[in-house]
């Protein structure tokens, strides 16, 4: 039987008891469970690098205001959508190809009374489920080094945004020459990873009609947290919420740090905005 990247994807990703697990984390840490808090979760559901100062740092340069409608692509179990909505008061909807995710994702906006202004879909970044123009702004955080076709991940995300409407990047791109070493946080071997460097995303994104107004490397940010994040395990222990990596946690961080410095990756992020008319079909004209 033929595997798809879609299925590897989801098999990578399902960890099988996830929403339990962060429910002993959160018991492990001190917290009432009927009175969690959005910042409890911060060490699980803000997984990229660069954590919630990354989700706020982009947040800021994309100019959300109250009422608009947000796309998180990738949303994982919800952290950045979780910070949109109760940040900036956006309707939010996040969409992920795995269903643990999703189901955990939703469970946890319960936890925090969010449910009134997130909800979640099983769904694909380069087939979203969504009808054309129906988003004000859209979030990609660390999905497009997952996603070999990165020209359909970009059109999707035009063909659903309004025209004018934000399209905000933030991830690993391949940013020098050399060997990553594996296992990464996204991959552990080289088949599963599909990084591009920025003039590729700038490509596709030019070809589905976004400008791309700013973009800035975040290596940086990245290295100073995971070196904190190193420090602290190194003087506490493994945090209870740090579970996503799983075992090879240690081995995945020390690796990643060690692509950081060598300057083979970065963390790279472009705020793009949609033009009148996209640079590919509508599906529905397909």
């Amino acid at each position: 039987m033929t595997v798809t990247i879609g299925e590897d994807v989801v098999r990578y990703w399902t960890h099988g008891s996830l929403e339990r697990a962060i429910r002993d984390g959160l018991i492990a840490m001190g917290c009432d469970l009927d009175r969690v808090q959005p910042e409890d979760l911060a060490m699980v559901d803000e997984f990229h690098m660069g954590g919630q100062q990354a989700t706020v740092q982009l947040a800021e340069r994309m100019t959300l205001e109250p009422g608009m409608f947000l796309l998180d692509v990738g949303s994982g179990i919800g952290g950045p959508a979780r910070f949109f909505a109760r940040q900036y008061g956006c309707s939010v909807i996040g969409v992920d190809l795995t269903p643990e995710y999703v189901a955990v994702a939703e469970a946890l906006t319960r936890m925090v009374n969010l449910t009134y202004r997130v909800t979640f879909r099983v769904g694909s970044a380069t087939e979203l489920p969504f009808e054309d123009e129906c988003f004000d702004a859209a979030a990609l955080l660390h999905v497009g080094m997952k996603v070999s076709d990165k020209d359909t991940l970009c059109a999707e995300a035009a063909r659903v945004l309004k025209p004018g409407g934000v399209f905000a990047v933030y991830d690993v791109m391949r940013t020098g020459e050399g060997e990553l070493t594996f296992p990464a946080a996204w991959a552990d071997t080289r088949a599963m990873s599909f990084l591009a460097d920025p003039p590729t995303y700038r490509q596709a994104l030019e070809a589905a009609g976004f400008e791309v107004v700013t973009e800035a490397d975040r290596r940086d940010l990245a290295l100073d947290f995971f070196r904190c994040m190193t420090a602290r395990t190194a003087e506490n222990g493994a945090p209870p919420l740090g579970i996503l990596m799983g075992v090879e946690a240690p081995r995945k961080v020390a690796n990643m740090i060690a692509n950081l410095e060598r300057g083979i990756v970065a963390p790279v992020e472009m705020i793009c905005r949609r033009s009148a008319v996209t640079g590919r079909l509508s599906r529905s004209q397909h």
